[in-house]
């Protein structure tokens, strides 16, 4: 099996790989990645068989790099030095959970497992399971956001959509306020849980759950507060495939 590690600390990624070299004739590391972002494109370019995926990281979380993935396919083995994600993951169909550090026992009971697995069709299915599972349990309730000298902390099921202003954005709230906040858009969209928005325009960030219309033939969405708010022909496709999901 072709494996990928993605772990934010350097000698996580080399305990781990000095551990998965004692079974050269089932399994090798292709490629190792300390930056969550490097290893989204490297897992779509080279079509790993198995990832060894770190939850916790401070650029991206695990879940956000598997949410923004576009190759699935793969067998996903999480590793993690935080406890509470350890029911969550074995329970939700990931192969395994290794602790951090890794102890050779533990290793030994993904290579069994790995095995079961491998010669499969595909590995799709664990993979939805195992990202849904990390869905329910990484999204965000709240996101903090700076304003003038001050956090708010903002309930994301409070924000129908996000505006860019420059240099700031605007952040709509189903109550009517509109806050200005000192980010671009596109540092916005980073504190955002991918899974629930969508940039639907060069200007627009949508909650996909406050989408009540997309009109078609003028090329534009109705939102839960009654605001029109317009697509872009080249971000159609991807959002009618994300509102299918």
């Amino acid at each position: 099996m072709r494996a990928i590690i993605v772990d934010d600390e350097a000698a996580a990624i080399n305990s781990l790989s000095w551990e998965l070299r004692k079974y050269p004739d089932f399994i090798s590391v292709i490629e190792t990645f300390t930056s969550p972002k490097e290893a989204i494109s490297g897992i779509n370019y080279l079509k790993p068989d198995c990832v060894f995926l770190d939850i916790e990281m401070p650029e991206m979380s695990g879940f956000s790099l598997l949410d923004k993935l576009e190759y699935r396919n793969f067998a996903i083995v999480i590793t993690t030095a935080y406890n509470q994600y350890a029911i969550q993951a074995i329970k939700e169909s990931a192969v395994d959970y290794l602790l951090k550090p890794v102890d050779q026992d533990d290793i030994q009971g993904v290579i069994d497992k790995l095995k079961k697995l491998n010669g499969q069709q595909s590995f799709q299915h664990q993979f939805q399971q195992t990202f849904e599972a990390l869905s329910k349990a990484s999204a965000p309730q709240l996101i903090q956001i700076p304003v003038s000298g001050k956090i708010l902390f903002l309930r994301v099921s409070d924000i129908v959509y996000c505006e860019s202003d420059g240099n700031y954005s605007k952040v709509y709230l189903e109550s009517g306020e509109q806050i200005l906040v000192s980010k671009k858009l596109k540092e916005l969209e980073d504190l955002l849980p991918a899974r629930l928005f969508f940039r639907i325009h060069n200007s627009y960030i949508v909650h996909l759950l406050k989408v009540d219309e997309y009109i078609r033939n003028d090329g534009y969405l109705v939102l839960s507060n009654n605001s029109k708010i317009p697509i872009s022909r080249n971000k159609k496709d991807a959002f009618l495939h994300r509102m299918a999901q």
